[in-house]
């Protein structure tokens, strides 16, 4: 059973709802896993916690 973690910017409910679908696609595709088999983990991570070439993300804005 794969367990897919996906850290991320802040997402829409409708974003998540198609990313989900979307992955869970490809990775049965892939894997040749039926899709109920596959868990999907979504963290929000706010962009004043991620820093990107010396910088915080908020700051780049």
């Amino acid at each position: 059973m794969p367990v897919i973690h996906i850290d991320s910017n802040e997402l829409s409910r409708a974003q998540k709802r198609e990313l989900v679908k979307s992955i869970t696609k490809i990775t049965s595709k892939v894997t040749g896993l039926p899709e109920n088999t596959i868990t999907i983990i979504i963290r929000e991570v706010p962009t004043e916690d991620v820093g990107v070439a010396g910088m915080l993300l908020c700051d780049r804005e």
